[in-house]
């Protein structure tokens, strides 16, 4: 066995990010040389997720092999042997192999995998399996060696799988292989697993640390915040920026030497939506080449999160690696007038404010019985997806009766993440909710909005005395509307009944008094025995703000 190590405890991750030195120009300006890093996630991520296996290529040559990819099932990489008796040395062999991008270097790598090698061996030959890296393996297994089994498929992303790939190992490409080797006559090949395995590695997960030498660079500066002295609102400014690698990430914004805000001109389809910050300003992607490798980028300054007066302004564009490129800089004057603070952390008024119900998220109409609660979960973020915490969402209810007039509600608060959530009380009518965000609490009217419809069930009680009668005697019906309000010259409702099972008949008309109460009767003209059942039903009016809805069933005996 070679030598490799396995850890239950990662170790901090390497990388670091320069600070950004910005010279003043406004064209033609170019990262200095150094080397940026960013972190990829392989097939899973390190809560378990799915994620693709981008830049890993398998192969399979001979009879019996095989190299497949369900990483987006939630599987694995496998490169194996089916078991094939006879099989001669070296003829046969099942790879997956990660290649870094041409320019970049491969500085950190932990893989996580497990396989089994039950084919057996023989004196001259075995069955094997392999990672490696810069083109020589640092972990074997194989029977002739008295290994049979590595990892622990069961449980994936375990400290049982968990590899750690030496420097020594590191530069170039990385692989897993299940081979048989040897110096002469058949593999045995007597064994197999319970997929007909002879040979079998899985690679559950890779976590890759690439290193990127060269930066982006930037061209034609343009817009209002690279030429106005004075600046209000939201001041645009436009660039041209390549990066031959990673690729064009994040603009960066500082005043008076203190970042103020950042925002992603491209996601590049969600490939250059950032999984997560994993320590000293390292990113972590699912592709290797995550964003765009040119960009024209148009961005603005929200100049409200600033305060009145002159400021020393920094912009600075970075590649997914964390290289800077300078992109101005200069002195601005800023002045706004007077519209509050800013509502939340990295507030703007180009939000996206998105709100669903929590029970039919793909619904905008929500139907509930009267009395049952509806929860509504939100989000709100910048334009590029970053959370905007702490900020208060204005709330308002309009009836859905002619002429109802919207009143506000309790209002929400975001968390960390940029999610809040509003219930809406059991009781209320049928109502359009609006959600809004303004930028900044001063400010008149939301800048954002968004809107969901909640209609409610009539409620109503039915009440029949007596429930055992007889023909040509009378049953009475009493009742009542459980919401409000009610029209002044009350609410036509409709009396039903049937066998049990059979279909609804109409058979009489009732109006409820101003206060939704109603009171009939009726006289059954043919003798029984027979069984009933009787209810009350609502239809929507304009000027009673609640969806059809129908009373408890009552159950009446004709003797």
């Amino acid at each position: 066995m070679l030598p490799f190590e396995r850890i239950s405890n990662k170790p901090p991750r390497p990388g670091w990010l320069p600070a950004l030195v910005l010279g003043a120009a406004f064209a033609g300006l170019v990262a200095p040389a150094w080397a940026g890093k960013y972190q990829v996630y392989s097939c899973r991520t390190p809560t378990g997720g799915v994620a693709p296996a981008d830049g890993w290529t398998g192969t399979q040559t001979g009879a019996g092999a095989v190299a497949l990819n369900s990483c987006l099932q939630g599987g694995s990489l496998l490169a194996a042997l089916e078991r094939h008796p006879g099989r001669a040395v070296d003829e046969a062999n099942a790879t997956w192999e990660f290649a870094p991008p041409a320019g970049d270097r491969l500085i950190a790598a932990t893989l996580w995998r497990a396989g089994d090698a039950l084919g057996g061996s023989t004196s001259g030959a075995t069955d094997l399996l392999l990672l490696g890296g810069a083109e020589s393996p640092f972990e074997e297994c194989d029977p002739f060696s008295g290994c049979s089994r590595v990892g622990e498929q069961n449980a994936p992303l375990s400290s049982e799988n968990e590899v750690v790939v030496h420097a020594a190992h590191l530069g170039g490409n990385l692989y897993a292989t299940a081979t048989c080797q040897g110096i002469e006559g058949p593999c045995a090949e007597t064994g197999a697993d319970a997929n007909g395995y002879a040979a079998a590695i899985y690679l559950y997960a890779a976590d890759l640390v690439l290193e990127q030498q060269a930066g982006p660079s930037v061209s034609g500066v343009g817009g209002e915040l690279a030429s106005a002295s004075t600046v209000d609102d939201s001041a645009p400014i436009s660039f041209a920026a390549s990066d031959p690698l990673s690729g064009i990430f994040q603009v960066v914004f500082s005043i008076d030497g203190q970042v103020v805000d950042t925002t992603i001109p491209s996601e590049n389809g969600g490939r250059c939506r950032p999984y997560g910050e994993t320590g000293e300003g390292v990113w972590a992607f699912l592709f290797v080449q995550p964003c765009p490798r040119s960009l024209s980028v148009q961005v603005a300054l929200d100049t409200t999160k600033i305060s009145n007066g002159t400021h020393h302004l920094a912009v600075s564009v970075l590649d997914a690696a964390g290289n800077p490129a300078p992109v101005l800089e200069r002195q601005i004057t800023v002045h706004n007038t007077g519209i509050g603070p800013p509502n939340g952390t990295n507030a703007t008024a180009q939000a996206a404010l998105s709100v669903r119900w929590s029970t039919s998220p793909k619904k905008t109409r929500l139907l509930v019985p009267f009395g049952r609660p509806a929860k509504v979960e939100g989000l709100l973020t910048t334009a590029a997806g970053v959370p905007i915490a702490g900020a208060t969402i204005d709330v308002s209810a309009q009836p859905a009766a002619t002429g109802g007039k919207a009143a506000a509600m309790p209002g929400a608060r975001t968390n960390s993440s940029g999610r809040f959530t509003v219930v809406v009380p059991g009781g209320v009518s049928s109502r359009t909710l609006r959600f809004g965000y303004r930028s900044h609490l001063a400010e008149e009217g939301p800048a954002v909005t968004s809107a969901l419809t909640l209609a409610v069930k009539a409620g109503i009680v039915l009440h029949i005395s007596p429930d055992v009668t007889s023909v040509r005697r009378d049953i009475h019906f009493s009742g009542h509307l459980r919401g409000g309000p009610v029209p002044s010259e009350g609410k036509q409702l409709v009396l039903e009944a049937r066998s049990p099972g059979g279909p609804w008949i109409e058979f009489k008309d009732v109006r409820t008094g101003r206060r939704g109460r109603f009171h009939a009767k009726y006289r059954f003209k043919f003798p029984g025995p027979a069984r009933y059942q009787f209810r009350v039903v609502s239809e929507p009016e304009s000027d009673y703000p609640y969806a059809e809805g129908s009373s408890n069933l009552v159950k009446v005996f004709e003797r």
